[in-house]
């Protein structure tokens, strides 16, 4: 009796009782219950000792890492249960969850990153990002793409030259001038700007093959419905892909940039793109820049 008493006391703190519920479904280290759960080393730490100790968790050594998992308790499990209902994080720590299984099963990424730093590090004659972009829009087969708060439209104009047919969207006046005067001096017929709200885009329902945010969702008021509006104008099994930045503190991108968010996590992109009705969805960080304040851009991608 004495056990399930201190259990009950244990598991009335919130965070204690967050953890239990990821344990009970995976297996995670140390950092993954930090990265899922956005709490300090040591405040974890000293949750996952008391649980320990409990004998509620228990745990393995690999190498440099300690896993954690759940002991299972009968007398505990209806507890568990009632206890995710009532703890508004609980959702979000699951879709996070599924994040870091995702990244953990996907063991050749840390490899392919590691060859990502070395790219352009050192020279090799005929070598560059650029020539690896124009190779990839070669081999991007024709469709009707929608660059969407495409601002002077740089990424439109690219797409443009293998696309069968471009929209760029924004909400000001003079951007879309700007980007529809460099088309015609550029003889480019196949791109044609719109002005419009990334929540009320002027693009008929299920024209799109493509739908691309490339660093603009942060600008919108209420991300969710701009994600809404991308999935009305694209085809069945059409696709959205998303650049945009992973959560930071850099509170003077509200005044340089204009941003409205300042960035998104994956937790939030991935949640934004299954309530928006998408399916097959991945999200990966793609770049992290060398310099202060260090924003790093993820890529979430989604299908109809």
């Amino acid at each position: 009796m004495a056990s399930i008493l201190k259990s009950l006391k244990l598991l009335s703190d919130p965070n204690r009782l967050r953890i239990l519920l990821l344990l009970e479904r995976e297996e995670l280290s140390v950092a993954e219950l930090q990265e899922i759960l956005s709490a300090g080393q040591s405040t974890l730490s000293t949750h996952l000792a008391q649980l320990k100790q409990a004998g509620l968790v228990e745990d393995r050594r690999t190498g440099k890492n300690i896993f954690y998992r759940y002991r299972s308790m009968p007398a505990l499990r209806e507890l568990l249960e009632a206890g995710a209902g009532e703890i508004p994080e609980a959702a979000d720590d699951q879709a996070a969850l599924e994040l870091a299984i995702s990244r953990r099963k996907d063991k050749r990424r840390e490899y392919f990153d590691e060859l990502a730093g070395k790219f352009g590090r050192h020279y090799v004659p005929g070598r560059s990002w650029k020539g690896v972009a124009e190779m990839l829009l070669q081999l991007m087969p024709p469709m009707v793409i929608a660059d969407l708060g495409a601002g002077e439209g740089t990424l439109s104009q690219l797409l443009a030259q293998r696309a069968r047919q471009v929209i760029a969207v924004d909400d000001s006046k003079k951007m879309v001038a700007y980007g529809a005067g460099l088309a015609r001096k550029n003889g480019i017929k196949n791109l044609e700007y719109r002005q419009g709200d990334l929540e009320s885009l002027p693009i008929k329902d299920a024209t799109v093959d493509l739908a691309l945010f490339s660093q603009s969702l942060h600008h919108a008021q209420h991300p969710q419905k701009a994600i809404a509006e991308a999935w009305r104008i694209l085809k069945p099994g059409a696709r959205v892909a998303i650049l945009d930045l992973r959560r930071h503190n850099f509170e003077e991108a509200r005044e340089l940039y204009a941003d409205l968010w300042l960035g998104f996590t994956e937790v939030e992109l991935q949640g934004f793109l299954r309530k928006g009705g998408f399916h097959k969805t991945a999200i990966t960080a793609v770049h992290k820049e060398t310099e202060a304040p260090h924003f790093e851009t993820l890529l979430a991608v989604g299908e109809k």
